[in-house]
């Protein structure tokens, strides 16, 4: 499968990085408060797909016990499984590199996964706690020959922000493969940070930043 595949939308260049914590936000929280704007006739299995992952991590911050400071750890394995079973990191990954993915090897394929994995994981991780309950409303849900978008729109004080999931059918489950923000793509956000950096140094030099990326918030 191409990495061109899928659901495209033509988008601004930039977005704020809180809108983008705010995405990754709301895969984890956001609509578990306020699933207003859906049709019953509307709603589809993607969509439902985005609910269940949406409901296991209300229920995790939910957990009194899970708020005690020495669960902490165990708090955070526990939405990390929760999201990762609804993110497809491998597929995220490999849109994020496109013709540099072809030319590694198996090895170094799943290297590059662990290392986004962990970019996207340590971008929410911290964030999540900071969620205020804005409401979130399904709009509507469309399918396209194995691919799906789940259009959403988060209300945060006085504004919208459009907000995307496109996933993809694979063994019968539907797996987010890309978020879109007030019409820019996640995916596309960093394919452009990571091809600045293969062109005008290389990939060995983007591994590793994303290595000491990591180490950074293991040290924190």
């Amino acid at each position: 499968m191409e990495a061109t595949q899928g659901f495209r939308r033509q988008g601004r260049s930039t977005v704020g990085l809180g809108s983008w914590r705010l995405a990754l936000l709301v895969m984890g929280v956001g609509g578990a408060l306020l699933a207003a704007g859906l049709p019953a006739q509307a709603a589809g299995p993607a969509t439902d797909a985005v609910k269940g992952t949406v409901d296991e991590v209300v229920r995790i911050l939910q957990d009194k016990e899970m708020k005690k400071p020495d669960h902490t750890e165990e708090r955070r394995r526990l939405l990390e499984k929760a999201i990762g079973n609804r993110f497809d990191y491998d597929e995220m990954a490999k849109r994020t590199l496109t013709t540099q993915w072809a030319k590694l090897n198996r090895d170094e394929q799943q290297e590059f996964v662990v290392l986004f994995k962990r970019l996207l994981s340590n971008t929410y991780a911290d964030k999540i706690e900071g969620y205020s309950g804005e409401p979130v409303q399904y709009l509507n849900e469309r399918q396209q020959e194995g691919f799906a978008e789940v259009k959403t729109k988060v209300v945060s004080g006085k504004a919208e922000i459009p907000l995307d999931y496109r996933l993809m059918n694979k063994s019968n489950d539907w797996r987010v493969y890309d978020v879109v923000v007030d019409g820019v793509s996640l995916v596309k956000n960093y394919r452009g940070q990571f091809d600045k950096v293969i062109h005008s140094s290389s990939y060995a030099d983007l591994v590793e930043k994303l290595r000491k990326k990591s180490d950074k918030f293991v040290a924190q």
